[in-house]
C-alpha cells in the first residue's frame, strides 16, 4: 500500500470527529437544562468560543507530538515533565470513576424502556432495589474486566455508530413528520428574539458545564492530525471548521426538532418534571417521532436497545482502558504505590480494579438515599458534567507550555502564529473549563451539592497522596 493510501480525506476526518463528539444525549441535555429553544443562542456562544479553538489547538498539539501515542499524558510530558503527566493520567483515569457509576443506572433504566415501555414503572422503584440493582450489574461488569474478557469492547463502537445513526436519524424524521402528519400536536414555537435570548441567573452559569462536557473530548482524534492527505497546516483547520458545523447544525436542528415535541411550560412546570424529562427526554422523544409514523414504540424499543448495548459495553471498556493508560504507562506508574500495579494471571491490574470498586461504588452506595431513580439519573448527569470536563484542562496547560516554548517544538501547523495571543487562547478555555465545572457544582439540592464537591476533591487528594506512598515505598526499598 502506498503512502497516499494511508491518508486521509479532510472531510473523512470531520465525520469521524463529528460521530465520536455528537450523540442524540447532547440535544436532550442542552434542551432540558436551557429552556428549551433558548439553547441555540448557548450552543452558538459554546462553538464560536470554546469548541472551535479546542479543536485548532488540538491540532497543534497533535502536529507538534505526532509520534506519541500517549495523547494529553504525553503532551504535558514532553512540554512540563513526568510528575504533572502523572497528575495528567491520574485526572483522566479520576473522571471516570463518576462516569463508570452512571452507566450501570442508564443501563438499567434502557433496559425498563425496552421491557415495560414506561418511565413510570423504573421511577417508582424504591431507590434502594435500583442501587442495589445497579451495584449488581457493576460488580459483574467489574469481574468482566477482571478476567481479560472484553467481549464487549467491540459491541461499544457498533453502539456508538447506531446511537449516532439514531441521533441523524430522529432530526430528518421529526421535521419530515408534519408533512406526514400534519395533525400529530405539534408545538407551536416563538422564535422571537425575546424567547432566544436566555435569563442570565445562578441556573444558568451552574448549568454550563453540561454543555462544555457535551462538546470535550476531541482530544481523542489528535493521533491522526498529520495522516490527512495534503498539507496538515491547511486541511486539519479545515476539517474541524467543517465538523464544528456539523455539530453546531445538528445541536440547533435537534434542539428545534425537540422544541416541536415538547412544550417548555409543561417541562419547566416544576423541579421535578424537569428531572423527570432529563432522566427519560430522549425515550419520550422516540416514543413520540413513533407516534407520528404509526410504528407504535418500535422507533423507542429500538433506541432503547442500543443504548443499554452501549451503556453496558462502555462500563467495561472504561473500567479497563483508562486505568490501562495509567498504569502502562512507565512515566506514570513510577508514581503509583507497587500494590496498585499487581497483575493477575491475565494481565488485568487487580488491585486497580478493587479501586474502581471501591470508588464507584462509594457512589452508588451513597445514592441510595435518594428520593427517585430519575433523581439518581439526573445526580450522576451532574456529576458527570462537573468531573468529566476537569481532564479538559490538561489540555489547555499542554498548549499553554508549548506555545510559551517557542519553537523548542517544531510543529506543522499552527493554531495562531502569535506567541502571545495563543498563551492566551490556551489559558481562556483553560479558565473557562475551571470555573463551569466549579460553578456546576452548585445545587439547590443539598445533596446532590455535597456529592458535587465532595467527589472531585475525594479523586484530587487521592492523586496527590499516592506519589507520597510510592515515594515512601522507594525510599525503603532503597
Amino acid at each position: 500500500m502506498d503512502n497516499s493510501q494511508k491518508k486521509i480525506k479532510w472531510y473523512m476526518l470531520s465525520f469521524m470527529c463529528f460521530s465520536t463528539l455528537w450523540g442524540f444525549g447532547n440535544v436532550v441535555n442542552g434542551f432540558m437544562y436551557f429552556n428549551g429553544i433558548q439553547v441555540i443562542f448557548s450552543w452558538i456562544l459554546m462553538f464560536a468560543l470554546y469548541f472551535v479553538p479546542n479543536a485548532l489547538m488540538v491540532g497543534e498539539l497533535g502536529s507538534a507530538f505526532k509520534d506519541l501515542g500517549g495523547g494529553v499524558t504525553s503532551w504535558v510530558r514532553e512540554t512540563t515533565g513526568s510528575k504533572v503527566a502523572y497528575y495528567a493520567g491520574w485526572t483522566y483515569w479520576a473522571c471516570h470513576v463518576t462516569y463508570i457509576a452512571s452507566k450501570g443506572s442508564g443501563g438499567l433504566k434502557a433496559l425498563s424502556w425496552m421491557v415495560f415501555q414506561n418511565a413510570e414503572t423504573y421511577d417508582t422503584f424504591p431507590t434502594l432495589y435500583v442501587q442495589l440493582a445497579t451495584l449488581a450489574v457493576f460488580l459483574f461488569f467489574c469481574w468482566v474486566a477482571s478476567r481479560g474478557l472484553n467481549p464487549l469492547k467491540k459491541l461499544a463502537t457498533l453502539a456508538g455508530s447506531s446511537m449516532f445513526v439514531m441521533s441523524i436519524l430522529y432530526i430528518l424524521l421529526m421535521f419530515a413528520a408534519p408533512v406526514i402528519n400534519p395533525n400529530g400536536g405539534f408545538v407551536n414555537m416563538d422564535f422571537s428574539l425575546d424567547n432566544l435570548i436566555p435569563t442570565f441567573d445562578v441556573s444558568y452559569f451552574t448549568n454550563l458545564s453540561i454543555l462544555v462536557f457535551a462538546v470535550g473530548g476531541i482530544e481523542k482524534i489528535s493521533p491522526y492530525i498529520n495522516k490527512v492527505e495534503g498539507n496538515p497546516g491547511k486541511q486539519f483547520p479545515k476539517s474541524m471548521i467543517f465538523a464544528a458545523i456539523m455539530v453546531i447544525i445538528c445541536a440547533i436542528f435537534g434542539t428545534i426538532a425537540m422544541g416541536m415535541m415538547f412544550d417548555p411550560e409543561v417541562v419547566f412546570a416544576s423541579a421535578e418534571s424537569q428531572t423527570a424529562y432529563i432522566a427519560n427526554g430522549a425515550y419520550w422523544a422516540f416514543e413520540k417521532l413513533g407516534e407520528y409514523y404509526g410504528v407504535g414504540n418500535l422507533l423507542m424499543i429500538i433506541y432503547a436497545a442500543c443504548n443499554a448495548i452501549g451503556q453496558f459495553s462502555t462500563l467495561v471498556v472504561s473500567i479497563d482502558a483508562p486505568l490501562r493508560m495509567l498504569l502502562d504507562d512507565p512515566n506514570t506508574r513510577q508514581y503509583v504505590p507497587k500494590q496498585l500495579l499487581k497483575q493477575n494471571d491475565v494481565g488485568a491490574y487487580i488491585n486497580g480494579i478493587w479501586m474502581v470498586v471501591i470508588l464507584s461504588g462509594a457512589i452508588i452506595v451513597v445514592q441510595m438515599m435518594g428520593s427517585g431513580a430519575a433523581e439518581v439519573l439526573a445526580q450522576l448527569n451532574k456529576l458527570n458534567s462537573v468531573c468529566m470536563p476537569l481532564r479538559y484542562l490538561w489540555t489547555f496547560f499542554a498548549y499553554f507550555m508549548l506555545v510559551k516554548a517557542g519553537e523548542k517544538f517544531k510543529r506543522e501547523y499552527k493554531f495562531v502564529k502569535n506567541r502571545t495571543v495563543g498563551m492566551v487562547f490556551g489559558a481562556w478555555c483553560f479558565i473557562v473549563t475551571l470555573a463551569c465545572c466549579i460553578l456546576g457544582m452548585y445545587s439547590d439540592d443539598m445533596f446532590t451539592m455535597i456529592l458535587n464537591v465532595v467527589t472531585p476533591f475525594v479523586l484530587t487528594a487521592l492523586g496527590l497522596i499516592l506519589p507520597a506512598i510510592r515515594k515512601a515505598q522507594d525510599a525503603k526499598e532503597a
